[in-house]
């Protein structure tokens, strides 16, 4: 048993030596600037599935929490002169803000009618950010927005920001694997497989739901302040729709409600599309083909546990708690 215990540690500090080693290998500013936009997409995908995964709330509007935080952090730093490490969290907490917000009229809606909310949601956002011109300068976008800076050093090359961005990433997977491994992570979870079983045991449903927005977008406004002051530009084009969608894809190829599938699904989906780009024509074609083949084989995702719905539970239920499977 202990050796069962010590393998999977061993496998973690094994990955982790490899990604702390890794630029020390590739020296490829391009490679380096994909692994970024890999972190950027971790922390995004993980903070979706706190939400989608472990509390079951189906949201199509994700991004509008990353485009709150890159728009909160590079006009606090444009703008109001505050340094970049006091525009990260409050970009963050800004995000968490607008969670509260959505999630306050709509924590009574389910399945299909707070996926359309949430997605409203996201396009009332985007286009906040598309017609402030004021404020966000609209389709132009903002650009010049600064660099981080510790003391006298500007973090500039992408050896630095793949540091950053890792440390992030490391932040986010421990907070919330500690959240989910908590009282407050198994209200989530039974939220997610009964509701109504969960407030019959005295779970404050409407509060837990809100908690799971509220920190998932905190996690999303970090991602998009990070993001922000990496690209040095933003503008609303970049937290559309269909990033929120690619989220979503990433979250359901790794597997809804695992954290190791969110980073796996959100590393597969950011780095095979560039591998592809040799065969420009037919890349759309041989990546929709591989997430077909996966869905077909894994439809639980790669790390996804499959999961019978609430009428097998039911059936089960009645036939006096044991399932009987068909023939």
């Amino acid at each position: 048993m202990e050796k069962m215990k010590k393998k999977p540690h061993s496998i973690t500090a094994g990955i982790l030596l490899v990604t702390v080693l890794l630029p020390l290998v590739i020296t490829d500013d391009y490679v380096l600037r994909i692994l970024i936009m890999s972190g950027i997409f971790v922390m995004l995908t993980l903070s979706l599935n706190l939400v989608t995964g472990f509390t079951g709330q189906f949201c199509l509007g994700w991004a509008a929490f990353y485009g709150i935080g890159a728009y909160t952090s590079a006009l606090l730093t444009m703008k109001a002169g505050l340094s970049f490490w006091l525009a990260m969290p409050l970009g963050g907490l800004m995000a968490a803000l607008f969670g509260l917000l959505l999630g306050l009229p709509t924590m009574r809606l389910k399945e299909i009618y707070l996926a359309i909310t949430t997605l409203g949601f996201g396009e009332i956002i985007r286009l906040i950010m598309l017609n402030w011109t004021d404020l966000t300068r609209g389709s132009m976008g903002l650009p010049g927005i600064p660099a981080p800076s510790i003391l006298s050093y500007e973090i500039s090359s992408n050896q630095a920001y793949y540091y950053f961005i890792l440390v992030l990433v490391l932040i986010t997977v421990a907070a919330i694997r500690r959240l989910i491994d908590s009282r407050t992570g198994r209200a989530l979870i039974a939220i997610r497989e009964d509701e109504l079983a969960a407030k019959s045991m005295g779970i404050d449903v409407t509060a837990y739901k809100m908690l799971a927005f509220a920190v998932g977008a905190f996690f999303a406004g970090l991602a998009g302040s990070f993001y922000a002051h990496y690209t040095s530009f933003i503008d609303p084009h970049t937290f559309s729709f269909t990033e929120s969608i690619a989220i979503l894809a990433m979250a359901v190829l790794g597997g809804l409600g695992s954290i190791n599938g969110s980073i796996l699904g959100a590393v597969i989906l950011t780095v095979v599309p560039e591998l592809l780009r040799g065969i420009a024509e037919y890349r759309l074609i041989v990546f929709g083909l591989i997430m077909m083949a996966v869905m077909l084989l894994r439809p639980q995702g790669i790390f996804g546990k499959a999961r019978e719905n609430s009428t097998s539970r039911a059936k089960a239920r009645g036939r006096g708690g044991v399932r009987i499977g068909s023939a």
